[in-house]
Order: structure tokens, then sequence, then C-alpha cells
């Protein structure tokens, strides 16, 4: 039986997984509930072994191939953690959490994964082993380092790891990927300026933050513009201006300046935060006042191996009539970046079809890219670690 023949009979069980998940989501380094059930669920499916509190509160799962001639290790990743964001869906199976959801698809990828691992335990129809990692806190959390620095790679001899994220937009069960930079490097800033705060009536005797600090974020703008190589994607995007002071008659005297900074090559990195920062500091001193900038590097961009990459492609063509591999880089970012920063491999966007975009209190994971997926992950196992004769 083809294998994504036998994930569509699956597809009613694995949804129900999924949905339970999805009524229980857990924030960042929280996921007790869902790495208590993913365990659980690898332990029954006859997993060779099954590592709890990897990361803090990330699993691993292990399955052996029938044979392991070459010694191969190929790992499989999804991500487990939900957002802070109050549901909006109405759906039977909504957040029973107010205020925590899973806006990201991460209940189905998590699924998905739990359901190709049932099939390759079940079959083992591969030369090698198979490693299973089950992430927590990708959204800002630093799941994937905290896995690394538990030492995942090496204490499971991993070879190469591949991981997907579902994508809305395109056709549900459909794939897009690309060799090279896929996903965007993720920092963030803060700038605190500081001036003297004082009596509205009395704006002579003040040093204004709020004027000091609309002018800093007005005066961002052009780092990018101005500095970066046009031929360089790069985004720089203020999100949030806040003082000291909510009065109707108080002129602040600290302005807290927040934003991300996205971009494809490394390089470009230390030319951005250089200019963030004087020409934040050289804003505020024009207006009475003082900047001081923290830059956060976040994760790196997310750059497919072009080997792996074309051996996820491979795998997708014979699950999907659907395959694109004209798709631009999106500058958003993704902490698998991490383990690709460790071991080569290759990340991928399986479609979600027509639902509303990802962190949006009306979003939901299309259980119909069940199959697809699921099929993905085993097909990959089995295609780069075939039995021999």
């Amino acid at each position: 039986m083809p294998i994504k023949n036998r994930f569509a009979e699956l597809q009613g069980q694995i949804a129900e997984w999924r949905r339970d998940i999805h009524a229980h989501p857990e924030l960042r380094f929280e996921e007790h509930r869902t790495g208590a059930l993913v365990a659980d669920r690898l332990r029954a499916f006859g997993c060779d072994e099954v590592v709890t509190g990897v990361g803090r509160t990330g699993v691993v799962g292990v399955i052996r191939g029938r044979s392991d001639t070459k010694g191969r290790v190929i790992a499989f990743r999804a991500d487990m953690d939900a957002l802070p964001i109050v549901e909006a869906t109405g759906l039977p199976h909504a957040s029973t959490e107010r205020g925590k959801m899973h806006a990201c698809g991460h209940d189905g990828h998590t699924a998905m994964l739990l359901g190709a691992a049932q099939y390759l335990a079940e079959t083992r129809n591969f030369d090698g082993t198979v490693v299973l990692l089950f992430q927590p806190a990708e959204e800002g959390g630093g799941g994937a380092k905290a896995m690394l620095e538990d030492g995942v790679m090496d204490r499971w001899r991993v070879d190469e790891v591949y991981g997907l994220h579902n994508w809305p937009g395109l056709p549900a069960g459909e794939f897009a990927l690309r060799e090279g930079p896929l996903m965007a490097a993720t920092d963030f800033f803060e700038i605190e300026v500081t001036g003297r705060g004082g009596h509205g009536a009395m704006p002579h005797q003040t040093v204004d933050a709020t004027l000091a600090g609309s002018a800093v974020v007005m005066a961002l703008q052009q780092v990018v513009a101005r500095n970066v190589d046009p031929l360089q994607p790069a985004v720089l995007s203020v999100c949030s201006l806040r003082t000291d002071t909510d009065a109707h008659n108080v002129i602040a005297g600290i302005a807290r300046i927040k934003g991300t900074v996205r971009y494809l090559d490394p390089g470009v990195q230390d030319l951005i935060r250089t200019r963030i920062k004087e020409v934040a500091e050289a804003t505020a001193q024009a207006h009475g006042a003082t900047a001081r900038l923290d830059y956060m590097p976040c994760v790196p961009a997310t750059i497919n191996t072009p080997d792996m990459a074309a051996h996820a492609l491979a795998a997708a063509q014979a699950v999907s009539p659907g395959v694109r591999t004209d798709i631009a880089p999106v500058m958003g970012g993704e902490d698998f970046a991490d383990m690709l920063g460790q071991r080569p491999g290759a990340f991928v966007f399986l479609g979600n079809g027509a639902s509303a975009e990802l962190h949006n209190p009306a979003y939901e994971f299309n259980d119909d890219a069940i199959p697809a997926g699921c099929s993905w992950f085993a097909t990959l196992a089995e295609t780069r670690m075939p039995l021999t004769a």
C-alpha cells in the first residue's frame, strides 16, 4: 500500500490527537501535558528509546530500522508550544485555556510527526536510525537551542535534520521549498531614550522624551533604505513606543522603543546594529536627550543545505502532486535554523489551504494536510536510508 494511502486511513486518528493538543495549549517551556502525551504515544508505538526532559520540556524518540549497515541517523523535528493569543475560532476543540492558543499549527506538526512515528515503528522499512525531536519553545523561547545544549545531535549521532511548517495560502497538502535561505534571521532591539520629564504647560523646562523617541522612530526608517544594499533583503520594524507616563499633562522623561530586524545575509547584521546605535544616539542628542541600545540576536537565517534540500524535494514530489521550488525567501524567522547550524538538513513548507494567517486568533490547522505531512517524513526516512537487498 502506498504510504500516502496508509496515512489517509490514519488521518482521522491523527486529527483527534491534533485536536486534543489544540484544546490544551501550553506556552513555551510549559509543554508538560503535551510532552507526556507525545512520550506515551511513542512508547505505545514501540519506539526503541523515549527520553523526556530534553531541552527542559522536549521529548526525543528513537526508531531503529530493520538493518543498520551504514550507521546513518536522520532526525525529524516538530515544535509543540502554543502562543499567548485568545482564540476566536469557535470550534468544538477550541482552546480550553483562555489566552493560550495553537495559532501557528504546532499542534498539527506534533500530530503529523507522531503519525509518521507510528508508521515507522510498525514497518521499519529503512536502514539506519530515525530520531524524533519534539521541541519546546519555538515561539521566541530558544527551544531548539535548549535541545542542542542538551546534546541531542551528539548523543544520538545525528547526521542530518529535517522539519516542516504549515503555510496558509498554499493548497493543502502541497509543498514549497528551496535550497539556500528560506527564512530570515530574527533579531530584536530595545532603545531607551532618556530626557527630563515635567509639566505639560512648561515644556521649556523639560527634555521631552516623547518627542525625542518619536524622532528616533522616524530616523530609524532610513537605516535599511539608505544603508543596506538594495539587493540584500532586510527589514527593520519599530513595533512599540511607550513612555513613563500616560497623563494628559505630564511630559515624559523616558521613552522605550521596541522592534525587530530581519535579514538573510549574516553580514548585514553588524551594519544594521551599528547604524541603529548611531542613528538613535545622534537623534536623541539632537533633542537634548540620550539613547541606549540593547540589541538581541535571536535566531540565524534558515538556510537549507543543497543536497538535503534535494532529498526533501524528492520526498515531497513522491507524496504530493503539487511541489513549488520557485518560492521566494520569507522574512519570518524559525529557530530550526539553530539545528541547521549544527547539522546539514532542510526545512519545507506544507500547504494549509485558505486558512487565516499564522498567529491570527482565527487560525486553524487544516487536517486535510495530515496525510501529506506524515507521508513526507516517512518517505524521507525510507528513501534517504533505503534497505539493501
